[in-house]
């Protein structure tokens, strides 16, 4: 049965090239320079030259109807200033055949698309696009080509300010910078990783581009003059510069002369060359240190090395092979050896590719003092023992067999569409040599090379060339201050102030308040009118999900029956009813250690190669599921993911009833590395997606189910991970008995549901090899229900965390005062979030992202990402309600926020997502037509329907909680009645 989640056209060869684009053949001024069959991408690929302007061009041609479009262009950087970043924000802010203010916010708003974003690389700018629907992709291409060619950066100077940078005056006179970039890499570089990166970088690449932060450096950023910003545009974009790839089923002629029309009115502003992109000769770089304002805990070392270049795709798959078999895991031999040196709290390898010069990084994380040094002699000399000795067969074969699944499967999950992740991929060798257009979509050569590597020392040659005798290296050190970029930017800002004289101060007010009346200026009618729109008469009708069947099986079973390409996917539900709620944190322990420790029949290690070799994941997590008309309910459970070819299905029945049956709890060490890398993780996500966090946070003052979900793997678990840690040999042995009796409790037959996706002759033969997975029926006699979940506290927090901007969240309790439905709010969340929050927090307040929504049981949040403010960003939430009651859109604006959120409905899934979708929905109690429902509601939906929500808004119109994660400064600095804690960095007893 096929899904809505394969989006292919009806039957054509799309392997077999159409003799009507034969090389030398031209189409709409472009000529075809070749055609290839690919069989990785199920199609063919033909690559192009515009005959006029010399830009590239590249068509791949398969079935899938979720079509994209991207350009590029070549944009290495000569500074740290984050010019082409800027560009990037900026050209999306208007252009001379679409005059408005943000385009880019009018199609998030209005369109069909799939994908919308734009990119910004090491060493190129990408603007990707994609649609099902063919007009509406043709008007996402129109505005994006002109957004590139066409921009109003030429002619509205204040773009440049909003989007990079510009000063701003304090009542008292004192200065400070704003600006979406500037603010977005000043919490960009809050992350450590990102700090140490760059001192690689700076390090490897001394006389190269990639020596410098492509997305800007906080102190340089305000060094960028507005005609230095033009030159970098002028220079780069340009079509002899550019790369516009094509994919999906669509009429290739219709679509070229749509790109040549545009192409021939591009201007050609002759203002030079743009930057050359050279390679790096090799160089051994002195060691290095770089200082940072961060906990102590963040302290880092990295080692790099340069591997390779752009056109050596083999090589670079099998670094990326190797890099797995010796680090992919704590059983790993390499990260085994590292861990057990005791030199830090975690230890991770990883391949940089996609870049003129791919290289790899091993990195020591929560480095212990003065081990930089001991750390590249013990890298070197395993390499080299592993080198010489070999490096273990099995553990080779079973990454190569990962390899070869995750390139086979290729899910890219919800962070891309196929087209526009294959147009990335492309540009990793066709953005370098035009010789080499698609490298890195091919695959089947390679992997059969490697295979015949395995036993012939490939491998060990490999490691020699690229660790022991490679004389491109670097080392850099992080180190933990206690000042750092915050102080240097205030001491900065009070020497440019002495320079100054007030009526100086007083021109800074007058441009941000010219600044600011062109923000709030709302776009003329007649520049609206140059918007392309879809209206509601172009959706399709809606679809039906395919059915879920519970078919008879040894244990409670889901089928879906689902094109999965000769994969199978399988998720086991185990509820949660049988632990305590004191528990719950062990729950989050258990998920984290599952997988990872030796059992019964195997070593963690063997284990760690059984599961590489036969599946495609096995992952241990935990979901909690309430009901929309019930905040008080909940229902967590621990859940058990697995992927297998159909040929490894065996494994798929037999490998995870292992690890939740037989897993062994006596390695407490091997327990204390793995707890110490979680904790770490949170720490990361705290800083780099505080929004979640806040929201996530936020919305537990409300909900149990919420409650449940922070215990397991939120705040509060991160809270009872820096108690354990730091009482580790104390309560080990109490965790020892803990963990083995709170799995048997979990992993039993009358709490269980199995869903499978894939064919039905693959879900007999795991039935029949499988049985009852192992797990047997423990009734109420042997252990009751005991989960009982206390009800949520509404608080106003502020957790301090080692960050330069804050993430500002607040949420309210349902109210009476909310009589909408779901579909209603979800038009009013895209009006809310694309035009008064966007405009208020990001454009005005400097924010990188903010948004609203209204969850199914009624709480309404707000965020920010990366924000400079705190206290005016909740007066701004506050605001929504009276912006809500006088919104009056017109009749084509209205239409296009329901088109773009029944879009949002509708848009393809892959099966694995499919799924879990449905699995989803049927625990949290909804009907199966649930979606379809709501998708109605969003139709029905009147311009009146959303005024009547505003009400719910109001301040007052229900409890309402405020979370906020930023650095302390910001939190004290906002006035408002927080209970502050620290939450990274500080050890809890």
């Amino acid at each position: 049965m096929a899904s809505e989640g394969i989006t292919t056209a009806p039957e054509h060869d799309f392997l077999a090239p159409d003799p009507s684009l034969a090389p030398g053949s031209v189409h709409a001024g472009f000529e075809v320079v070749s055609a290839t069959p690919v069989p990785e991408v199920s199609g063919t690929i033909y690559v192009l030259r515009h005959q006029t302007s010399g830009a590239r061009a590249m068509w791949i041609s398969c079935a899938d109807t979720n079509k994209s479009f991207s350009i590029a262009f070549k944009t290495p950087p000569a500074d740290d200033t984050g010019v082409f970043h800027i560009i990037e924000h900026s050209v999306l802010c208007g252009s001379d055949a679409y005059p408005v203010k943000e385009p880019f916010v009018n199609l998030l708003k209005t369109s069909m698309q799939t994908f919308l974003n734009a990119l910004t690389f090491p060493d190129k700018t990408m603007y990707p696009v994609a649609s099902t629907n063919t007009a509406d992709l043709e008007n996402l291409m129109g505005v994006y080509l002109d957004a590139v060619l066409h921009p109003a950066i030429y002619h509205r100077r204040r773009i440049f300010e909003q989007e990079g940078w510009h000063l701003e005056a304090a009542d008292d006179g004192s200065l400070l910078y704003n600006g979406v970039v500037f603010n977005e890499m000043k919490g960009a570089l809050s992350d450590p990783d990102e700090v140490l990166s760059l001192a690689l970088s700076r390090a490897l690449f001394p006389q190269s581009p990639y020596r410098f932060e492509s997305g800007g450096a906080p102190r340089a950023i305000p060094t960028l003059t507005y005609e230095g910003f033009l030159d970098a545009h002028a220079r780069h974009y340009a079509l002899p510069n550019s790369y516009t790839i094509l994919y999906g089923d669509m009429d290739i002629d219709r679509e070229l002369a749509f790109i040549d029309e545009r192409f021939r009115g591009a201007e050609n502003r002759s203002a030079g060359a743009p930057n050359p992109l050279p390679l790096q000769p090799a160089v051994t770089a002195a060691p290095v240190k770089v200082e940072m304002a961060t906990t102590p805990d963040n302290a880092s070392v990295g080692l790099a090395y340069v591997v390779a270049t752009s056109n050596q795709r083999e090589r670079v798959l099998a670094v990326d092979v190797l890099l797995d078999a010796l680090c992919g895991s704590n059983e790993a031999p390499l990260k085994r050896r590292v861990l057990d040196a005791g030199l830090a709290n975690d230890f991770q390898a990883a391949l940089i590719d996609g870049v003129a010069q791919p290289e790899v990084v091993f990195q020591l994380k929560g480095a212990h003092a003065d081990v930089s040094e001991r750390f590249r002699k013990l890298i070197e000399d395993s390499c080299h023992e592993f080198a010489e000795n070999g490096i273990p067969h099995d553990k080779l074969k079973a990454s190569l067999a990962q390899a070869e699944f995750n390139l086979r499967e290729r899910d890219f999950g919800s962070w891309a569409t196929d087209g526009v992740a294959l147009s990335m991929q492309a540009l990793s060798s066709w953005l370098y040599d035009d010789n080499h257009p698609f490298d890195y979509l091919q695959y089947e050569d390679a992997l059969a090379d490697l295979k015949k590597g395995l036993d012939n020392g490939l491998f060990e040659d490999l490691l020699k060339q690229i660790v022991c005798e490679n004389p491109h290296s670097a080392l850099a050190e992080l180190v933990p201050t206690e000042g750092g970029d915050a102080a240097e930017e205030a001491d900065e800002l009070a020497r440019l102030r002495a320079q100054m004289s007030d009526k100086d101060v007083e021109d800074v007010r007058r441009e941000v308040e010219a600044l600011r009346a062109e923000q709030e200026a709302p776009d003329s009618p007649e520049a609206l009118a140059t918007l392309p729109t879809l209206t509601v008469a172009d959706i399709e009708p809606a679809r039906p999900d395919p059915e879920v069947a519970d078919v008879k099986a040894p244990l409670p079973c889901l089928a879906h029956e689902l094109d999965t390409r000769h994969i199978d996917y399988v998720y086991h539900y185990f509820d949660l009813r049988r632990v305590g709620f004191a528990e719950l944190p062990y729950v989050g322990v258990l998920t984290d250690l599952l997988g990872k420790l030796d059992t019964k029949l195997h070593t963690a290690s063997d284990l760690d190669t059984l599961v590489e070799a036969n599946l495609g994941n096995l992952g241990f997590g935990y979901e909690t599921y309430g009901r929309d008309d019930d905040l008080s309910f909940a229902r967590p459970m621990l859940v058990v993911s697995a992927s297998a070819l159909s040929e490894k299905v065996d494994a798929l029945a037999s490998i995870p009833q292992e690890v939740w049956g037989k897993t062994l709890y006596l390695d407490g060490n091997r327990m204390r590395d793995i707890l110490t890398q979680r904790k770490v993780a949170l720490e990361q996500y705290f800083v780099n997606s505080g929004h979640a966090a806040a929201a996530a946070r936020a919305t537990s003052y409300f909900s149990s189910a919420s409650v449940a979900s922070s215990q397991m793997g939120g705040i509060d678990y991160y809270l009872f991970l820096k108690r354990l840690l730091a009482n580790w040999d104390r309560r080990l042995p109490a965790l020892q008995e803990i963990l083995p009796n709170l799995a048997d409790r979990i992993f039993t037959a009358d709490e269980v549901t199995v869903s499978f996706t894939g064919p039905t002759e693959d879900r007999k033969r795991f039935w029949e090899l499988g049985g009852t997975l192992g797990l047997e029926e423990q009734g109420e006699n042997v252990c009751e229900h005991r989960l009982r979940i206390p009800a949520p506290k509404v608080s106003r927090e502020g957790f301090v965390i080692p960050s330069n901007v804050s993430f500002v969240a607040r949420a309210a309790a349902p109210t009476t005062a909310d009589e909408g439905t779901l579909g209603t709010w979800q038009v009013a969340t895209r009006a809310l979030s694309f035009d008064y929050l966007w405009n208020e927090v990001r454009v005005k307040g400097g924010a990188y992202g903010v948004g609203f929504s209204r969850t199914t049981e009624g709480i309404r949040r707000f965020w920010s990402f990366r924000d400079p403010n705190v206290a005016s960003t909740l007066d701004r939430y506050d605001g929504a309600a009276a912006w809500l009651d006088g919104w009056t859109p017109t009749d084509d604006e209205l239409s296009g926020y329901i088109v773009s959120s029944v879009a949002a409905q509708d848009a393809p899934e892959k099966p694995r997502a499919l799924a879990r979708r449905q699995d989803m929905q049927r625990f949290n109690g909804r009907p199966a037509n649930w979606r379809n429902i709501i998708r109605q509601q969003e139709l029905d939906t009147t311009a009146e329907a959303v005024r009547a929500l505003a009400p719910a808004l109001e301040p007052a119109a229900a409890p309402a909680g405020v979370c906020v994660f930023g650095p302390r400064e910001a939190i004290e600095a906002s006035g408002l009645d927080l209970t502050v804690r620290e939450l990274v960095g500080s050890e809890e007893a």
